[in-house]
């Protein structure tokens, strides 16, 4: 009888130890701020041109119920106001809660929709400010 000795662990290859970079390569930190800024500045623009959307959608979609007429619209405002008011507290809530809801709703939807055209934007932008090398 043949004892086998060898396992299934002994025929997994060793890992080899590598060997430190004898040259490292200095971090360029200007160029890091600069690549950070602009990352920065685009993301905030994003968010705001976002919410700017999210927010003026409502507007321009009462203006047009209202035939483009600011009368009949702050009137519109004015009855909704006066059902607000004269709701009851649970009811004010509910009709709060649900315009919260709604509006995370829209923002978020908004936002993955236009979020593959900023990545695409944003990594042009990185791209076009990276130094060239050769």
């Amino acid at each position: 009888m043949v004892l086998e000795t060898t396992t299934l662990v002994d025929r997994v290859p060793l890992p080899t130890v590598r060997r430190a970079r004898e040259k490292h390569r200095a971090v360029n930190w200007l160029a890091l701020f600069q690549g950070t800024c602009l990352v920065l500045i685009e993301a905030a623009g994003f968010a705001v041109s976002t919410l700017l959307l999210v927010l003026g959608l409502p507007l321009f979609v009462f203006l047009l119920i209202a035939g483009w007429d600011l009368t009949a619209l702050f009137a519109q405002f004015g009855n909704l106001a006066d059902h607000y008011r004269t709701a009851e507290p649970i009811a004010q809530r509910f009709f709060a809660q649900d315009l919260q809801i709604a509006f995370l709703i829209a923002t978020g939807g908004l936002a993955l929709l236009r979020l593959p055209a900023f990545l695409r934007r944003l990594d042009r932008r990185l791209s076009e400010g990276a130094p060239r090398h050769g």
